[in-house]
Order: structure tokens, then sequence, then C-alpha cells
């Protein structure tokens, strides 16, 4: 009898580390095999991430009710894979905390705000297309330049990689932005003379520059990876948009710009949009992507 009770303990102890093993397993699974599944959306929700801990969860059951004691094992792969990404600054712990932040903070804290101005009612209605100014500057924007072209294409890939799977080339336009907002410095022209310069002058030259430099750099660097770009003129200063596409495109946007800069206070994105098309600020002002705009004056829009 002794004996007995003695086999119902350990056995119980055993199925009790397991099912603990399984659960621990699944915590850093979820957002791990999020990375590779598309987001889910459903209406103004987001449940990707639930529907990869749905997965994580099946994975874990299926291994115990196969092969239960293998299910530590692969704890501790799971636990030696993610010690290792740490180590080498790749997807690891904080990651994972971020990954579930990031859930609750898109479906409860997160507001999106529309600019409430005339470019979204009819973005075709301001500026002049053969205006000088409007010439000038887009003269001044290339793609083609291989300096710009090296510069966009290397700092497109230093960071959010690991995100690229589910982001696509978002990814890359957001890394590029990043490095470019990190490393801009404020320098204004002359009180005289108003000078645009070319993204490889501004490259060349150390990163500095006024708003209008900046301006056309962000958008010849992103231009230079495929991405749609335009430049917007309002009283007393200029800024690059970056076109989202339609709604599913901006929410996936959305989504990206919170999970890559959780370290921002994000309270609202701001964005424009006419006949569904959605448009983000990519302002050196702002800390993120679809950061507040400085004011709604609109003089121009620069198609690119």
């Amino acid at each position: 009898m002794a004996a007995m009770a003695s086999d119902e303990k350990y056995s119980t102890a055993k199925n009790f580390i397991a099912e603990l093993a399984g659960i621990l397993t699944i915590i850093p699974l979820a957002p791990f095999i999020c990375r590779y599944i598309p987001p889910v959306m459903i209406g103004q929700w987001n449940f990707d991430l639930v529907a990869a801990v749905l997965i994580a969860i099946a994975v874990v059951r299926v291994i115990l009710w196969l092969v239960k004691p293998l299910i530590i094992p692969a704890f501790l792969v799971v636990l030696a894979v993610l010690t290792y990404n740490q180590v080498n600054d790749k997807y690891a712990f904080p990651e994972i905390i971020n990954d579930y932040k990031t859930l609750a903070y898109q479906n409860w804290m997160i507001r999106e705000e529309k600019q409430p101005d005339g470019l979204s009612i009819n973005p075709r209605s301001f500026g002049n297309p053969l205006n000088k100014t409007s010439q000038l500057i887009k003269a001044r924007v290339t793609t083609t330049d291989s300096v710009v072209r090296n510069f966009a294409v290397k700092h497109s890939l230093e960071s959010f990689d690991d995100y690229e799977t589910k982001y696509g080339m978002l990814t890359r336009y957001l890394s590029v932005f990043q490095y470019i907002n990190t490393r801009f410095k404020y320098v204004p022209d002359s009180q005289r003379d108003e000078y645009f310069a070319t993204p490889r002058e501004t490259i060349l030259n150390g990163m500095g520059g006024d708003c209008d430099d900046h301006a056309i750099l962000m958008a010849s660097c992103l231009m230079s990876i495929g991405a749609r770009c335009r430049l917007v003129i309002i009283r007393g200063h200029m800024y690059p948009e970056l076109f989202c596409g339609d709604k599913a495109g901006y929410d996936l946007m959305q989504q990206a710009v919170i999970q890559f800069f959780d370290k921002e206070q994000i309270d609202k994105i701001y964005y424009h949009e006419h006949d569904n098309e959605y448009w983000i600020n990519l302002d050196y002002t702002a800390r993120h992507p679809g950061g507040r705009y400085l004011n709604d004056d609109v003089r121009m829009v620069i198609d690119l």
C-alpha cells in the first residue's frame, strides 16, 4: 500500500511538472510563432497574438499527449534559444514582454487620429504642380543615386528584421525612418536664401539640415527601396508622408508602429486619408511614425 501511494505521489508530481513545463513553454512560444503569422484583425480588434497562443497551446498539448517526457526538453530548448538570442541581441525575453504588451496596447490604449484639414478632403486642391518651388524640390528628390540607394538598403536592414515575415517591407521602411530620425540634426539655412539639399549632400554632410532637407532625404531613401511618398508643405514647415495603402494597409502600419516603437509614449497615430488612401506622417519632429502634425495649414502637396 505504501509503495502504491508513493507511486501515485511520484506520478502526480511528474504530471504537475510536465503541465508546468507546458505552460512555461507556451508563454515564450506564442509570440515567437506570432512573428510568422499575418495580422488577424476582427473589426477594430487585433487577434494575431491570441491566434498564436492557441497554436502554441495546441502544439504543447500534442507533445503532452504523444510523448509527455519530451515537454521538459522542449521547454529547455526554447529557454536555450531565447538565452542565446539575448546574448546576441536578437529576439529574446524583452521582445516577448513587448509583444504581449503590444496586444493590450493595440486593442485598448491606442487611438488613431485623422488630421482634420483639407488634405483629408481633396489633396489635389493644394498647390500648383507647375509651381517653381514644387519643381525645384522635386528635382532634388533622387532614388537612383548610388550613395542614396546604398544608404537606404544598409539602414533598412538594421532594425526590426525579426518581424520581416509578419510585416514585409514595412520593417524596411520603418528601419530607415528610425535610423534617419534618431540621427538627423537640425541646421537652418541662411536667413536670406532657402537651400534645398540633395539627399546625397545631406548624407555626406553628416545628417544635418532643415525640415525640407530631412523631407527630401526621407522620401528619396524610402522611394529608393520601393515605397511611395509625398511631401507636404504647411505654414513654416515641410514634412514627408509615407503611403500605407487602404484601411487594411493602414491597420497593418499602425500595428507595426506600436510594436516597433514601444519605448515611445504613443497615445495617437495621426494620418491623412482621402478616397481610402492612407498616408502617415514621417516628420523629424515626431519620435515615431504617425506623430502629431505641427499644424494643419496646408499650402502645397508635392506628389513624387
